[in-house]
């Protein structure tokens, strides 16, 4: 590949940013729009006391576990067991397989007793919040597929399926369970770092997605019932963003003809375009549908594509050269949107140039294992978008906004327990 087809200009990430940032705005106003803004009913509490069973779906894992609050105390996750429930495992499943499954799992916990009747889920798959801490799932992602579980509630079938789970029912019933997307499990988790005037929650695994504390004020369709606090969680849905570039010159630039081979052979197709030119879900096809004369193994992912930036010797300079150029990308991509949620946060206007003064400090609660990946021969992931963000805001003339990444421990599990107390 004698020219880098992933390579991208200053003024066309921040296009994106721009464009990430009107479109929030929207969907904050409608539902259906195409970043879906979809606000998390829950209002995050604290000074805890008791244990909480914390379950946590993404793309490759399942985990359940127990997490104990002590007031005065940090969470302390007392048991966590995990299995493999990606698109391979749950390939043909209806519903009850999946439960089955997850249940099976929840049953092995020896700290599952009567005390434990309270369960956060973290599902990281689109899914709109309802009043009473549940959602209902909108559409899959991540190439899972169980057609029989969409536009309806997630939590509650699942705890009603657990309570009389042989084995399961001798130990505990449970009483309530509040579903979260993980961005905001890890927004919810990072709100325990108090001090910053603003808190972003990121993933970027096997997907990715952005989830904030918007001002109630900024969301016109906010359920008019809702009594909780002035700022409210909102999943953005990030991972579905189409960039307008993309209906002109971009074609070539961010969406390539490699990206548009990936989006044809997923399983959502037209959708998730931004998570795919991002996310260690697709990175490896990316590379793979570049150079398809080479036999590499078939589950050739992100890591996979890590890997082979930091033990060049054993591969060719071009695929070692065109990895790093996916990696690179895929930061870049990630700290424009970063940008483009900070422009809201800050109440930035493109054409007043008029923002928050009083925004000028924000946590980054980070999690997934692309985002934490490391580059034995070059920057990591994570100083990759922090210094590419820097550089939009400055690009933006938000020179007084700084973005500190927080990595946390079980960010996910935490934060789903959070939510289940409150």
């Amino acid at each position: 590949m004698k020219t880098n087809i992933f390579n991208m200009t200053l003024s066309q990430y921040k296009e994106i940013a721009r464009d990430l940032g009107n479109k929030i705005n929207a969907g904050l106003k409608e539902d259906g729009k195409e970043i879906a803004c979809l606000p998390t009913y829950i209002n995050p509490g604290k000074d805890f006391e008791g244990k909480v069973l914390a379950l946590d779906w993404g793309g490759t894992n399942f985990r359940a576990s127990i997490v104990q609050f002590k007031r005065g105390e940090e969470p302390a996750i007392l048991e966590n067991l995990k299995k493999p429930l990606s698109a391979k495992e749950t390939a043909g499943f209806a519903q009850n397989d999946l439960f089955n499954a997850m249940a099976d799992l929840i049953a092995q916990l020896k700290e599952l007793d009567p005390q434990v009747t309270h369960i956060g889920y973290c599902f990281s798959y689109p899914a709109e919040s309802t009043l009473g801490g549940d959602a209902v799932l909108l559409r899959w992602t991540k190439e899972i597929y169980i057609p029989e579980m969409l536009d309806k509630q997630v939590g509650r079938p699942l705890m009603e399926y657990l309570n009389t789970y042989p084995g399961m029912k001798e130990k505990t019933q449970f009483q309530t369970i509040k579903v979260v997307n993980d961005t905001i499990a890890c927004l919810f988790a990072g709100l325990a770092q108090p001090g910053y005037d603003s808190y972003i929650g990121l993933i970027v695994g096997t997907g990715t997605n952005m989830a904030a504390l918007i001002h109630k004020d900024q969301i016109e369709k906010l359920n008019k019932s809702y009594s909780g606090g002035d700022l409210i969680p909102v999943n953005l849905e990030s991972g579905n963003l189409v960039p307008s570039l993309l209906s002109g010159t971009m074609v070539g630039q961010y969406m390539t003809e490699i990206d548009k081979k990936v989006d044809e052979y997923s399983n959502n197709h037209g959708s998730q375009l931004f998570e795919k030119a991002i996310s260690g879900g697709y990175l490896g096809s990316i590379f793979c549908n570049t150079f398809p004369e080479i036999a590499l193994e078939s589950k050739f992912d992100g890591e996979k594509l890590t890997n082979m930036m930091s033990f060049p010797a054993i591969y060719k300079e071009e695929y070692v050269a065109v990895a790093r150029s996916i990696y690179d990308r895929s930061a870049k991509l990630v700290a424009a949107s970063l940008a483009g949620l900070v422009l809201v946060l800050a109440d930035y206007n493109g054409t007043k140039q008029s923002y928050n003064k009083n925004i000028s400090n924000i946590c980054l609660a980070a999690d997934g294992s692309l985002f934490w990946s490391e580059d034995k021969n070059g920057a990591d992931y994570n100083q990759l978008v922090s210094d590419h963000l820097h550089n939009y805001l400055a690009a933006f003339g938000l020179n007084h906004i700084h973005v500190y990444t927080s990595r946390l421990n079980d960010a996910n599990l935490i934060g789903s327990a959070i939510a289940a107390l409150s």
